[in-house]
């Protein structure tokens, strides 16, 4: 298959959420002139102008198939030099570990994941807090990013997770929500931008996120 140069890749290393993540980055790219691949080929991943890298489930399976895979050398030099767009458990693969497992991760934005820990604390409403988080939380913008054009701030996003990150360097944390305390919805450093949310399933806001990644010139 021949990559256009406009292309972007979204990694399948068997742990993606990749049927609505594909379908998500697929329309976007249709609307901006880009061609989209789901991909297990480490070459096309290398050959892609802007890598998706999603994930979903536990974080050490998931390092653990990109390794078998073949394709986290590929990845790692993608995330060297191209805009590359982490997705839940794909974000928090590019921590420096996590207390899953506990497993290190790939090293690329200093810090770690760590469980909620909100056992019989309760909510505004008196219910109990309960994990995963499973539904829709606001993600206000603690950074300003090229990512964020035009999406509102406070905007909902739509979130299932166990775990949570927290970087070493705030400037790195470019999203917050809340959920019991504050924490870590979206990491930015250079050409990377990741979010702990899943853009592919919160509507026009997610949707714009995939925009804005096609247009992003880090």
């Amino acid at each position: 298959m021949s990559l256009a140069n406009k292309t972007v890749a979204v990694v399948d290393y068997g742990m993606g959420n990749l049927r609505s993540v594909s379908q998500a980055v697929l329309h976007a790219a249709r609307e901006m002139g880009y061609q989209a691949v789901v991909t297990s080929r480490a070459e096309e991943v290398r050959a892609a102008e802007r890598i998706v890298l999603p994930g979903q489930g536990a974080m050490p399976d998931c390092m653990r198939e990109l390794r078998d895979s073949g394709l986290l050398a590929a990845v790692l030099e993608a995330a060297a030099t191209k805009p590359l767009f982490g997705v839940c458990v794909g974000m928090q693969m590019l921590l420096d570990r996590s207390d899953e497992g506990p497993t290190d991760g790939l090293g690329l934005i200093p810090g770690e994941v760590l469980k909620f820990e909100l056992a019989g604390r309760l909510q505004a409403d008196g219910s109990r807090f309960k994990v995963p988080q499973m539904g829709w939380n606001r993600v206000w913008q603690t950074g300003a990013h090229p990512m964020w054009a035009g999406v509102g701030e406070g905007s909902y996003y739509y979130f299932v997770h166990s775990f949570y990150a927290r970087t070493s360097d705030a400037r790195h944390s470019v999203g917050e929500a809340d959920y019991g305390s504050r924490f870590t919805a979206a990491v930015a450093r250079d050409n990377i931008f990741a979010t702990q949310f899943h853009p592919e399933k919160s509507a026009s806001q997610g949707l714009a996120l995939y925009r804005n990644f096609l247009t992003w010139k880090p």
